[in-house]
């Protein structure tokens, strides 16, 4: 366990002091493995806002009654938290709640409607889910066009990224572990990724991801030009050196900031021309999400099914794709086929 993912069951936090308490916290430590880097860092950060809350209040963090987390979620709606972040919030403290053997505050219909308050709020005032800028086909078309025949290495390895990002519908963290090792080819060349495991599908039959022939070409492109295709153990993209050398990196992955400037180079090069209205003052341009959403999007276009974007993208509630194929779905819907045949047969 790194030192930044290790956590006192006593620091930072407004805690009755007991001693089974604390026992139950360090065996949950012990065990953070069970949850993803991404889960535990948020529990984290949960955890010091609303142990200083409470201690600057007064209030106890753990154990937390019902009218404490009711206050405590009105107190981030009070300055400016988005409401999905404040459902994060109760959630993760109900989860603590739950890994301490304690009662989780929020199963009291106090808290109930202190949420549903926050969120008819948010609505009424106009917030909106923010949602990263879909980068699509034709956008990877534009930047295939200009970075293919590339003598930079960094462009190569960011086209092959952004094909291998864009076809598996992987997040950025699971590209980013990918190894040279996991590269495997059926008898007609095409490239078989094998991802492991995901965020939502954690199983020993692991995940296959295929690659179709333009993806394959631009990642063996890439694995022949930076010499890694003979070297098993690195990391599929690894960093590039301003001498347009690569490092061949076996340690760590490229970093989430490292990948997100992948991200920033294609649309400077292949963004839309304009400014761009900030959604939720932060999706100005592509970012590490952008080929999910986009990749989702352009498979409602072509009337592929919500179950099968879900199965790509491994996604495990509808509502979360609902939510990003929602402008096209808006278009198919059974109200506008009504009125166009009505149109057409009136014509």
């Amino acid at each position: 366990m790194t030192k930044s993912n290790t956590v006192s069951p006593s620091s930072s936090l407004a805690v009755v002091p007991d001693e089974d308490l604390a026992a139950r916290l360090r065996e949950f430590v012990q065990d953070r493995e069970a949850f993803s880097d991404n889960t535990w860092r948020q529990l984290l950060s949960v955890m010091r806002i609303c142990g200083a809350w409470a201690q600057k209040n007064g209030r106890s963090f753990l154990p937390m009654s019902s009218s404490c987390l009711r206050d405590y979620l009105l107190y981030l709606q009070s300055t400016g938290r988005a409401s999905s972040t404040i459902s994060t919030h109760a959630a993760l403290i109900s989860m603590l709640h739950r890994n301490a053997d304690l009662n989780p505050p929020n199963s009291s219909p106090l808290v109930f409607r202190a949420v549903k308050r926050i969120n008819r709020t948010a609505v009424v005032q106009g917030e909106r889910a923010g949602q990263a800028i879909p980068f699509r086909i034709r956008d990877l078309m534009k930047l295939d066009a200009a970075w293919a025949e590339s003598v930079y290495l960094r462009e190569l390895r960011d086209l092959a990224f952004l094909h291998v990002a864009y076809a598996t519908l992987l997040r950025i963290s699971e590209l980013g572990r990918l190894r040279v090792r996991d590269v495997t080819r059926v008898a007609d060349g095409r490239i078989i990724l094998d991802v492991a495991w995901t965020k939502t599908l954690v199983q020993t039959g692991g995940l296959i991801k295929a690659l179709g022939d333009l993806s394959t070409t631009r990642l063996t492109q890439w694995l022949m030009a930076s010499g890694l295709a003979s070297e098993p153990d690195a990391f599929i993209f690894s960093p590039v050196h301003r001498t347009n050398k690569v490092r061949v990196n076996t340690e760590n992955p490229l970093t989430t900031r490292a990948i997100e400037d992948i991200f920033k180079r294609a649309w400077q090069e292949a963004g839309p021309d304009g400014e761009i209205a900030g959604n939720k003052n932060r999706y100005r341009g592509w970012t590490g999400h952008s080929t999910r959403v986009g990749a989702a999007v352009d498979m409602a276009a072509k009337n592929y099914s919500t179950a099968q974007i879900m199965q790509e993208g491994t996604w495990k509630k509808p509502e979360t794709v609902m939510r990003y194929i929602r402008h096209v779905e808006a278009h198919s819907g059974a109200m506008v086929d009504l009125m166009t045949t009505y149109n057409i047969l009136s014509d």
